[in-house]
């Protein structure tokens, strides 16, 4: 058996080595949700979810000086080198999309303001400037209203993105453009996932110390070199099948699923852990020898006979896997099955994730359920001890037997009752966590980060750089020329521009007022629309003059058929998007464009978002359901008793009310990042209780004495769920030190979902049993003494 799974390992291994660690950005969106299709569909034309914004700020004085508006210009250039942009979507100051209107006796004039060449001397920078000031299109959103800031934004093609020469390039043209008077700050989607790309070197070297931490600890706390490199070969076991088989099925890896993998295989160690208690647990028992039930009473020379026999070991480890076959199986289907029903979401991080963990959580059942107790099985010196400080002895059974202290008698029932009231509290405050972004700026980094720092100098200077579109679909060529389709229009941006969530809007209909204005001698009077929609079509015609093709594209298609209404966002917390997203559809119901014409929600980052958050809240409560129906179900086959079913309840509610309760407090929000964590806390919140249980059970069948049997389980099966659970808590808050403010996050959640978990096990748990005496545990009352097993 071992050198099959060691052969199958080595194999798998290979497979492993060429696993792809990679963000993929269409994984990140909900298949099917109507704006994911109108992203799609548009997002080229209109602007994508990967927008990049650079912030060109003068540190002395406006930018109308020669050195910044070069600044601008080379910064513009340079983007078109980038891999992946989209070169009708470059706009900037220096660009051929910002363009002047002018009027004069041989009519309307359109030519862009500084392309292809800068200002030559002073006359001409203030002639740009005054151009600025009159321009609606540019002054605020181009050009920061202090005149201090220019914008750039640049969208990159989504099929296209290599999210590390992104960054890489990106980041090089803020550094090579920054100082000297001048300030460069850059933000944008796509530069974030760039971001923990960067990080990537770190985001291993803290798995490896966490990993190392764990296995010293492991060491101080078993005492034994079985009790370290038994349970980490069982995370390597899991950890490399379940990458070669998802590299054997095409499956990447993404980067900010690290954490899930970590915790996976923290799971097979502590399986591995719990092994190596029972088996240390059979030893101390001596079922191998005939005559006794400890080893205090046998002669040294005989226990030496046996064990140079290799009886002693042998038996041991296998009623070890015996007696955890059913809480250690039965942990590791519900883990697998709670994290399968991540899949339920149209999102293809999702689908892989839950892939990747349900795989990785079900080669548990092999490498620490098969083969640990197989190693076990070899060991020739099961006494000796590497360490010489006796742990158990002065740390761990005094806090078991504490714990069997408050468990029984009337203590028992103020366990009960504390616990009650914590599930109580935490359920409320737990209804409080937020879907989406809980603050503005992006979780996955700290606030004090160059890039938050960055966001909220654009934001607070700009109308904003998160952007969502709303589709005007005419029904028919030149619907956008009609007037009561642009009147509509014009309503509905002066509607969205008075809601706090939106910074600014763009449409055709902004090009329209400034033609007419400048027919009419500049007049801000006539800076409306046209009577009727040849008046709209000529004076768009006008604006045209000079323009190249993709000029228009961000506004309107080629046959004035399809247009948009873009909005800026200061920032997509969860709330504002969906704030927003609901006034606009409840506006939108009650005034629809005339005729055949609609509008279509939403495409652009925050459009995407949207989508993304909608699935969130729709699915996580369906999907923790099912998750504690299949731990309602799996328990009752596993006991054959609906009220084993029903027992584990409130120990998981309580540690996922718990989380959700901290997550609110500190402002994490239940997002894509976040959700395969939220579902593997259905997992860690009753592993650690199935053993306990098995622990009692198993033991009143010997003695039946109900608080002797709590008292023995609490100090073997009580014993791995201390040395696990500290030892994981202890290891996952180096978490904490991450550049990834996510990552510490979720190394905080880890820790405090282990710790419930643990304490609920040693306390809750044993205190319910002792006070509901349930009978899938100790069935009509009696005891069943155990048959000794045959000597050798």
């Amino acid at each position: 058996m071992t050198t099959v799974i060691l052969a199958l390992t080595v194999m798998f291994g290979y497979f492993a080595a060429h696993v792809e660690i990679k963000t993929i950005f269409h994984d990140l969106l909900p298949k099917g949700h109507p704006f994911i299709e109108i992203n799609d569909k548009y997002n080229e034309r209109f602007g994508g979810p990967n927008i990049v914004s650079i912030m060109v700020e003068a540190e002395q004085g406006d930018i109308f000086q020669p050195k910044v508006l070069e600044r601008i210009k080379q910064i513009t250039d340079d983007l078109y080198l980038v891999p992946a942009i989209n070169q009708f979507q470059v706009i900037s100051l220096a660009s051929r999309k910002i363009r002047s209107i002018n009027s004069s006796t041989a009519g309307i004039e359109t030519k862009p303001m500084m392309w292809p060449e800068l200002p030559k001397d002073q006359a001409e920078i203030d002639l740009l400037r005054e151009q600025v000031l009159a321009s609606p299109l540019v002054y605020g959103r181009y050009v920061s209203p202090d005149l201090r800031s220019a914008l750039v934004t640049a969208d990159f093609i989504d099929r296209l993105i290599d999210y590390e020469k992104l960054y890489d390039g990106v980041t090089q043209i803020a550094e090579k453009y920054n100082g000297d008077g001048v300030r460069v700050r850059v933000v944008g989607e796509p530069l974030l996932t760039g971001w923990v790309v960067h990080y990537l070197p770190e985001t291993f070297k803290l798995f490896v110390i966490t990993i190392a931490i764990m296995a010293v600890l492991l060491f101080v706390t078993v005492r034994t070199w079985r009790g370290i490199l038994l349970p980490m070969l069982a995370g390597v076991v899991s950890a490399v099948w379940a990458l070669g088989i998802a590299s054997l099925f095409k499956v990447n890896f993404d980067p900010l699923i690290i954490v899930v993998a970590f915790l996976v295989t923290a799971r097979a160690i502590s399986h591995a852990v719990q092994m190596l208690a029972a088996f240390d647990d059979e030893l101390e028992r001596g079922y191998a020898l005939p005559s006794v039930s400890t080893l205090g009473g046998v002669e040294p020379g005989v226990l030496d006979q046996r064990l140079d026999r290799g009886y002693l070991p042998k038996q041991a480890a296998a009623r070890a896997l015996v007696a955890l076959f059913r809480p250690g199986m039965l942990g590791v289907v519900v883990d697998a099955v709670a994290v399968a029903i991540v899949a339920a979401m149209p999102m293809p991080l999702l689908q892989k994730t839950a892939f990747v963990g349900a795989v990785w959580l079900g080669t548990i059942a092999v490498s620490a359920m098969v083969l640990v107790p197989t190693l076990l099985s070899w060991v020739t010196r099961p006494h000796a001890v590497a360490f010489p400080i006796d742990t158990n002895r002065w740390v761990l059974r005094p806090l078991l037997n504490l714990c069997g202290t408050l468990v029984l008698g009337r203590r028992s029932v103020v366990v009960v009752l504390i616990g009650l009231v914590v599930l109580l509290v935490s359920g409320f405050y737990a209804t409080k966590v937020t879907v989406g972004d809980a603050l503005p700026g992006t979780p996955l980094l700290w606030p004090d980060h160059p890039y938050n720092v960055d966001a909220k100098a654009i934001n607070d200077t700009f109308q904003g750089s998160d952007q969502m579109f709303v589709v005007l679909e005419g029904e028919g060529p030149n619907a956008l020329k009609d007037p009561e389709v642009l009147t509509n229009v014009d309503n509905f941006q002066r509607y969205l521009e008075t809601q706090p969530q939106i910074g600014g809007t763009v449409s055709v209909v902004d090009l329209i007022g400034p033609v007419n204005a400048n027919l009419h001698e500049g007049n801000r009077r006539f800076e409306e629309l046209g009577p009727v929609a040849d008046i709209n079509g000529e004076l768009l015609f006008m604006y045209m003059q000079g323009t190249d093709p993709g000029d228009m594209d961000r506004f309107v298609d080629a046959d004035f058929k399809d247009g948009a209404v873009t909005m800026f966002f200061r920032d997509h917390k969860g709330d504002t998007i969906r704030t927003a997203v609901s006034r606009i559809e409840e506006y939108l119901e009650k005034n629809p464009l005339p005729g055949e014409s609609t509008y279509r929600l939403a495409g652009g980052l925050v459009g995407v978002l949207a989508a993304v958050n909608e699935e969130v809240f729709a699915r996580q409560v369906e999907s923790i359901a099912l998750a504690l129906l299949t731990l309602f179900v799996l328990s009752a086959i596993a006991y054959r008793s609906t009220v084993a079913g029903l027992f584990y309840m409130p120990l998981v509610i309580m540690s996922n009310t718990i989380t959700f309760a901290f997550m609110a407090w500190k402002g994490i929000g239940m997002n894509i990042n976040t959700l395969p964590v939220a579902a593997l806390g259905i997992g860690l919140g009753v592993d650690y209780a199935f053993y306990i249980v098995d622990g009692v059970k198993e033991r009143f069948e010997e003695t039946g004495d109900v608080m002797a049997s709590i008292q023995g389980s609490l100090r073997t099966a009580g014993r791995g769920v201390l040395i696990t659970g500290g030892t994981m808590i202890a290891a996952v808050l180096v978490w904490y030190a991450s550049s990834l403010k996510f990552q510490a996050e979720m190394g905080l959640l880890m820790a405090l979902w282990l710790t419930v978990s643990a304490i609920t096990s040693l306390l809750l748990i044993p205190a319910m049993i002792y006070v509901f005496r349930p009978a899938f545990v100790f069935g009509d009352g009696t005891h069943h003494a155990a048959a000794q097993p045959a000597t050798a």
